[in-house]
């Protein structure tokens, strides 16, 4: 009889505790959506929009804390992405509103990337890393590596 309690005890925690799991919050940074649909980097100040436009370049806006975009200082970026044996390494001019970079992702839809923001020349980088994954969310439509949704991501 004891160990009839015993067993049911177990595996009623048991359950219990894979039920908890479940419905706890997912517990990566979920990612906030800048207001062109990119990743938004809120390790830096302005924070920084991350797009891939649909010339495969990529485009940085600096936003305030409501998602305004504003007109970029003196800020530096540099981003380098994609194979470590021989990586894309990509620098920015200003166009308007936003940096746009001055080549092209690589092929593919699935890059290790590294953003390094300066506030200007002689500044400290600020350091964003994610994996570049173009594939599109079916949940929220963005790209994944902008999802807003609280599934797992790369």
């Amino acid at each position: 009889m004891k160990t009839k309690v015993i067993t049911t005890l177990a595996v009623l925690a048991f359950s219990i505790s894979v039920n908890a799991e479940d419905k706890a919050p997912h517990t990566h940074d979920q990612t906030k959506v800048g207001p062109t649909g990119g990743r938004l980097i809120t390790k830096v100040e302005p924070h920084a929009e991350f797009l891939v436009n649909s010339a495969r370049k990529i485009e940085i806006r600096f936003v305030d804390d409501a998602n305004k975009v504003l007109v970029p200082g003196k800020q530096v970026v540099n981003i380098t992405m994609g194979d470590r044996s021989a990586p894309t390494k990509l620098s920015f001019s200003v166009d308007g509103d936003k940096l746009v970079s001055d080549g092209t992702i690589p092929e593919g839809n699935d890059h290790p990337t590294v953003v390094q923001i300066r506030a200007d020349e002689g500044a400290k980088a600020v350091t964003a890393k994610f994996n570049l994954n173009l594939a599109t969310c079916p949940e929220c439509s963005h790209p994944e590596y902008a999802c807003t949704c609280d599934h797992a991501h790369d």
